[in-house]
Order: structure tokens, then C-alpha cells, then sequence
């Protein structure tokens, strides 16, 4: 059974070590989105710490050369740190210690946010961090149904839970394409190249975007009308502007 699981499944399933603690389905998302980075220097930083387990587990797939740091509010954790792996104390809801972090921080390949799962301390982290992470790097937000639990300050549909804070993405995605005047491209729409929604996870994959453009290549079965009708109403608009 375990030569049917990626290699960080196997690691979880296999660990003896300390506390990890995952939804089962978390690892095929974890394997799409991470398995380029395995082996080539990543910088990887984990929002919340717990035990300790998934900081090691990142150290064993990621490679002996990446770089693993983690940030918690629980002082304790402090203690978990080893070779190549580094741990800051402080709360992922505090923009200023964020701010300061960047300082410190080279910039991040892999952004994962497994804290205090709150509708504030995932927003702010988002964007307190987001343009720290390279421009072909992986931003992850784990454990997205708090945004329909209340005492994480979420509710289906609730105005400010993360999900619906994540949804306006879609319409920054498509803000090169847009006609109409309200929707205007931003740092968003030129540094996101794809989002992705999973049960319970949200993955932001970066890249650096410019206005999309089409072509078309080969013969045409029959003329098109509606490009004909097109093209007649710029004929007539650029007539009527000269005539004015």
C-alpha cells in the first residue's frame, strides 16, 4: 500500500518522530504544487509550528540544502530548531512583526500558512507576505473551512471570511480581459498566474503576467459574421469621430 503514496505521504504514515498533524488529502496537493522544488535550494517558511513534525518532514523532501523556517506565537517552540531549520517567535496577525520578518527572510519560495486558521491572521498574512514570495514561487493557506466555522470569525457567505476574501482574486485573474472600467489590472492580476481551490486548502501559484493575447492559424471553413459586423461598427465609429 505504501508504494502507492508520494514520498511525503510515506514520510507522515512513517513517522515516529514528532507531532505531525494533516488531513489525509492534504498530500497529493502538497506533491502538485511542491515536487519542482524538491532538491533545488528551496526557501520554505511555514506559518505554525505545533510539534515540530512538518518542519522536519519539509527538511527530508525539500533536500538537505533547503532552507526551512518556521513562525509561531508559542515560545516553546523555539526549541525545535536544528540544521537548517530556524523558528521565529511572534503572532502571523501582528503586521508589524510580518513586516520586520520580511527584513530578516531572504525571499520565499514556498509560503505555508498552517497558523491560528482565523479569518484575520490568514488575511493579514496574505498580504503582509505575498510579495515576498519568488515569482514563480507557491503560496498555500491550509485549513480554509474555518472560514465557515463562527468562532473563527467565519459563516457561508460571510463578508470577510478569507473564501470570500480569496474570490475577489478570480475577478483580479481576469482584469487584463475586462471591458468594463471598474475591474483595472493591479500587483494581483500582474504577479498571479493560476489559483487553485481544495477542500480545505487555497494554492496561489506566482508569476510574472502581462495582457493576454490570442492569434488564430489556418483556413477559415466560412467567413465569420459576427467579425464582420464587428469590424463594420469600427468603420462606422472611427467615420463618425472624424465627421465630428
Amino acid at each position: 500500500m505504501l508504494n502507492n503514496m508520494n514520498d511525503l505521504e510515506n514520510y507522515f504514515r512513517n513517522n515516529t518522530g514528532r507531532l505531525i498533524h494533516k488531513w489525509n488529502h492534504y498530500f497529493d496537493i502538497y506533491e502538485k504544487h511542491f515536487s519542482r522544488f524538491k532538491n533545488k535550494k528551496p526557501v520554505i517558511l511555514e506559518i505554525g509550528v505545533s510539534h515540530g513534525g512538518s518542519l522536519q518532514m519539509w527538511k527530508k523532501y525539500f533536500g538537505p540544502e533547503a532552507q526551512i523556517f518556521g513562525v509561531d506565537i508559542d515560545p516553546r517552540c523555539k526549541k525545535f530548531e536544528e540544521e537548517n531549520i530556524k523558528i521565529f517567535i511572534g503572532s502571523q496577525s501582528d503586521r508589524n512583526f510580518l513586516r520586520e520578518l520580511k527584513k530578516i527572510l531572504p525571499k520565499i519560495d514556498i509560503l505555508i500558512d498552517d497558523g491560528g486558521h482565523t479569518m484575520k491572521q490568514q488575511i493579514t498574512t496574505f498580504e503582509e507576505l505575498f510579495d515576498h514570495i519568488r515569482k514563480n514561487g507557491v503560496y498555500l493557506c491550509e485549513d480554509c473551512h474555518t472560514s465557515y466555522k463562527r468562532n473563527f470569525g467565519g459563516g457561508y457567505k460571510k463578508r470577510g471570511s478569507f473564501i470570500e476574501y480569496t474570490k475577489n482574486w478570480i475577478d483580479l485573474l481576469n482584469a487584463f480581459l475586462s471591458s468594463d472600467k471598474r475591474l483595472q489590472p493591479n500587483e494581483l492580476t500582474k504577479n498571479i498566474k493560476s489559483i487553485h481551490y481544495y477542500p480545505s486548502i487555497v494554492v496561489v501559484e506566482k508569476g510574472e503576467m502581462i495582457k493576454p493575447t490570442d492569434s488564430k492559424t489556418g483556413i477559415p471553413s466560412w467567413n465569420d459574421i459576427n467579425q464582420d459586423i464587428s469590424l463594420l461598427h469600427k468603420i462606422i465609429s472611427k467615420f463618425q469621430n472624424l465627421t465630428k
